[in-house]
């Protein structure tokens, strides 16, 4: 079969008509489009040359240096592998670590002489005769200090061997409030020995105070260790979760509760003492405080109201404003909200209004009251703050507790990042993260470079996703749009890689800098195992958006410039004489700068004040089932 395209003609089998009429029909439009200095034919362009973008003509199956193409061009009959993908992590089924007896016949004594020549523990000799028979189940960083501690021979911390102590009733009812620091008290619940067999099975009694003894030890503790880090290791949630578990020293614990006159007061030194924790903690009471929702104002989630149209749902629009705004916009906005008589018009004097109320919960001033808009003034149910609470207070346990002298904090869920000197809010921007296909990881690591007139390199989740398609029907296309192609570290054409097999994972693609370039004016470095960094961004009406989940996984920011000051310590001036500069440079950050790519739907502003924000990723539901499946182990004592 022969089939004529311009000055093209080309014979192919009938079993390969299909792919190469789509082929030639690609090449012939690409071709047809675009002016070339020399003659070209159809087999040229089936092998890959001549090339684009400035790019000398190939002839045969070399390149430019004579030399044989790396790899070879691809030939007609070439089979090409179905187009991969390359895809995010996902998220697992959380799977706590087990948990394992206490190793009891530790604490034997070897002889009697043992126990009743030391005097520090003659008091409870009777007791501790038991304790090789208890049976406690924790997890093995728990057990091992339990361990430590009564194969020392050391004192009975909660009893003396005939009764509980009133240390003991300390602790049990410090930890039944757990709660309050949105821990579960249920994991720290012991059961006190039954008083109803002192008088008619003593031994059986003794067995249960020692029982109680280390079960007691053993949660005191687990609480030490959850307060501290947190109930569960993140990444066992998915891959974009990247934290080290936090070490906890268990063993020297049980000793300094020991020595301590007050438990209650050691135990609740060992929370996080961050100002972000106790602004958590504080808005957790509150809540638990308030009246459920009987005061909640509903409006229409789906609600559109545009200026100059009419909706019953206006007068909760404005009652809503009443009550979530804030004194300084009450006040400014007095005379509307006084003589407003719950009409259903939207009048400009109301548009004003909820423009204002926009401008202070950080969305954009439009006046249009929209879904967006509607759960700002509406906000979570208590409940619903609750829950959000309880995550966020268990991931900034993943935190260090003092988040550093100056640092970066991105609020994935807010749009926002921050950058902090001495505990207070310096700078505060817009910033667009990764879509729900694309999410951008939640991490810590430290800024080292800022990089003006940026290359940007293409990550090969987006080459393979969303160029590879369009290369294998125009292997130039990278040429055309003004990409640099290295294959193996040598730069290239991209016409000469067969992107019809798996050369493609060989080969690395770049945009220089200029206007177009996809990382703007500069980037912001911090390297890390996911390549995800700050930049600056052509795209700047992304930032008027309210939803900003748009981008492949990095971190686009409105005011890039600012922040690259920041970070420098210099002035935006100075940014911006490198920047026109014109050549691409890399700045050392010479400072300590910690940055946070985190992930909380609940976080205080620079006021102190709790905020809530939208789980865009519906992270917060995967990190409530690790919490029940870490109390399920806990409770079955698995």
């Amino acid at each position: 079969m022969t089939r004529s395209i311009g000055e093209f003609t080309l014979h192919y089998s009938t079993k390969k008509s299909v792919w190469a009429t789509a082929l030639v029909a690609s090449i012939a439009a690409s071709t047809l489009m675009t002016s070339t200095a020399s003659a070209t034919t159809l087999l040229d362009i089936l092998r890959g040359g001549p090339g684009r973008g400035g790019h000398q003509q190939v002839r045969g199956n070399q390149n430019v240096f004579g030399q044989e193409r790396y790899p070879a061009a691809p030939q007609f009959d070439d089979d090409p592998e179905p187009l991969p993908t390359v895809t995010g992590p996902t998220y697992k089924a959380y799977r706590p670590d087990g948990l394992r007896l206490v190793k009891a016949s530790l604490f034997a004594a070897e002889t009697a002489s043992d126990v009743t020549t030391t005097a520090s523990i003659s008091a409870d000799e009777n007791g501790r005769a038991y304790l090789s028979e208890v049976k406690v189940k924790t997890t093995d960083d728990v057990a091992d200090a339990v361990e430590a501690y009564y194969s020392a021979k050391k004192p009975l911390l909660w009893t003396d061997g005939e009764a509980v102590n009133d240390k003991a009733k300390a602790v049990m009812a410090f930890l039944a409030e757990a709660d309050t620091v949105g821990l579960d008290p249920r994991d720290y619940a012991v059961d006190m020995p039954n008083d109803a067999l002192k008088a008619t099975d003593e031994d059986g009694y003794r067995r249960g105070l020692m029982q109680f003894e280390v079960a007691l030890s053993s949660k005191a503790l687990t609480y030490v260790a959850d307060t501290q880090r947190g109930r569960i290791e993140p990444d066992k949630i998915s891959d974009y979760y990247d934290f080290k578990r936090k070490p906890v020293k268990l063993k020297p614990v049980l000793n300094l509760l020991r020595l301590s006159p007050d438990v209650s007061a050691y135990l609740r030194a060992r929370d996080p003492q961050s100002s972000q924790f106790q602004a958590m903690k504080h808005e957790l009471a509150r809540l638990r405080e308030q009246d459920g929702n009987t005061n909640r104002i509903e409006i229409d989630a789906n609600l559109l109201l545009k200026p100059g149209q009419q909706d019953a749902e206006l007068p909760n629009v404005v009652a809503a404003i009443k009550r979530s705004g804030s004194d300084s916009l009450k006040t400014d906005n007095a005379v509307v909200l006084a003589s407003y008589t719950d009409g259903q018009d939207y009048t400009p004097e109301l548009v004003g209004l909820v423009k204002n109320f926009q401008k202070e919960v950080g969305l954009k001033p439009d006046g249009v009251v929209g879904p967006a808009t509607v759960r700002k003034l509406v906000g979570d149910s208590n409940a619903e703050k609750i829950h959000k609470l309880i995550v966020a207070m268990e991931e900034l346990r993943w935190l260090p507790d003092d988040l550093g002298q100056r640092y970066v904090f991105i609020n994935q869920p807010a749009y926002r990042a921050v950058y902090a000197e001495n505990g207070k809010e310096k700078l505060s921007m817009r910033v667009v993260v990764g879509g729900p296909r694309t999410q951008t990881y939640f991490f810590q690591d430290k800024i080292e470079t800022v990089e003006v007139n940026p290359y940007w390199g293409i990550p090969q989740s987006i080459i393979v996703n969303e160029y590879l398609p369009k290369l294998r029907r125009n292997p130039g296309y990278l040429d055309q749009i003004g990409y640099e192609t290295t294959y193996k570290g040598r730069k290239v054409s991209s016409t000469q890689v067969n992107w019809n097999d798996s050369s493609y994972k060989s080969v690395g693609v770049r945009q220089p800098p200029g206007g177009k370039n996809a990382l703007g004016e500069l980037k912001i470095l911090f390297p890390n195992a996911h390549a995800i960094y700050m930049h600056d961004t052509p795209s700047k009406s992304f930032f008027q958006r309210d939803a900003r989940a748009l981008s492949h996984g990095c971190v686009r920011l409105q005011h890039p410039r600012e922040m690259a000051a920041a970070v420098l310590g210099t002035s935006v001036d100075h940014v911006a004489s490198e920047i026109a500069g014109g050549q691409n440079k890399a700045l050392p950050v010479k400072a300590d700068i910690p940055v946070y790519v985190a992930y909380f739907t609940a976080w205080p502003d620079k006021d102190g004040k709790i905020q809530y924000f939208n789980d865009v990723y519906d992270r917060d539901a995967y990190t409530q089932k690790a919490f029940d499946a870490t109390s399920s182990v806990r409770e079955s004592g698995v």
